[in-house]
């Protein structure tokens, strides 16, 4: 079974370049990470604030890691979640049938 976190950060009024910029970074660092299976930001033009991230890794341990990676210690809590007025997160493992 892979873990997968679903996040939702919402951008503090006016700090929405901040977050979408951290993102364009973070994003294609996260899924060279050898343990990530899937690494997407998305967003909806009508909330300008809410980006939501859906990232799946081979296990805990890989999520842990990306988590302590250099990448997200300069982009999510260097640039990005200081620009958040909200972050949720949401975890689960796959149903491998």
């Amino acid at each position: 079974m892979a873990f997968v976190c679903s996040a939702t950060w919402t951008a503090k009024p006016g700090f929405e370049d901040t977050v979408r910029s951290a993102l364009a970074e973070l994003s294609p660092a996260s899924r060279a990470e050898p343990g990530n299976l899937y690494y997407q930001a998305h967003w909806n033009p009508e909330e300008p604030r809410v980006f939501r991230i859906f990232e799946v890794y081979a296990d805990e341990d890989a999520f842990t890691a990306h988590g302590t990676s250099p990448h997200f210690e300069k982009w999510a809590l260097g640039q990005a979640i200081p620009a958040l007025e909200t972050r949720q997160r949401d975890f689960s493992e796959t149903l491998d049938f």
